[in-house]
C-alpha cells in the first residue's frame, strides 16, 4: 500500500483536470487512472480557500525524490504548457501527478511507470497562483 496523505485541490483545478482526463487518450497519459483516483479522494475547495503552502496547478515547488535525495524546483503545468524546458513538469508526468494537492512538508509514494515506487517530499511552495491573488488563472 502506498503512502497517500490527505490532499486538497481547488475547484478550478479539479474541473480542468477532469476535463483533461476525459480528452487525453490513455496512450498519451500513462498515469491517467492514478490522477483520477487522486482527484476522487481529494478535498475540493474554492480557490479563495486554498492554503498558501499547497501545491496547485501552476505552482512552483521545491521537492526531493527518494531514495536518490535529488532536489528539484519545477512549476506544475498542464500538458499544453509543458514546453520541454527544465523548469516545468506536466501534470501528466508521474511526479507531476504526485505533487498536486500536497502541502509543504508532505510526502507521497507514487507508482513509477514500469514498476517500483517513487517517494516525493515537498520542501517549499515558492510560488502559488492563489497566494499571489490569481484565483481564476
Amino acid at each position: 500500500m502506498y503512502l497517500r496523505p490527505e490532499i486538497t485541490i481547488s475547484s478550478l483545478d479539479a474541473d480542468r483536470l477532469y476535463k483533461l482526463i476525459e480528452t487525453l487518450p490513455e496512450s498519451r497519459f500513462a498515469g491517467k487512472k492514478e490522477l483520477e483516483a487522486e482527484l476522487d479522494r481529494a478535498n475540493i475547495v474554492d480557490p479563495e480557500e486554498v492554503p498558501p503552502t499547497l501545491v496547485t496547478m501552476n505552482s512552483t515547488v521545491k521537492f526531493i525524490t527518494e531514495p536518490s535525495q535529488e532536489a528539484f524546483t519545477l512549476t506544475l503545468v498542464y500538458p499544453k504548457d509543458a514546453d520541454g524546458s527544465d523548469d516545468k513538469i506536466s501534470i501528466c508526468a508521474p511526479v507531476g501527478s504526485a505533487l498536486l494537492g500536497l502541502s509543504q512538508g508532505s510526502e507521497i509514494e507514487w507508482p513509477k511507470p514500469g514498476g517500483g515506487v517513487l517517494k516525493v517530499r515537498i520542501e517549499e511552495v515558492t510560488y502559488q497562483p492563489e497566494r499571489a491573488g490569481e484565483l481564476h488563472r
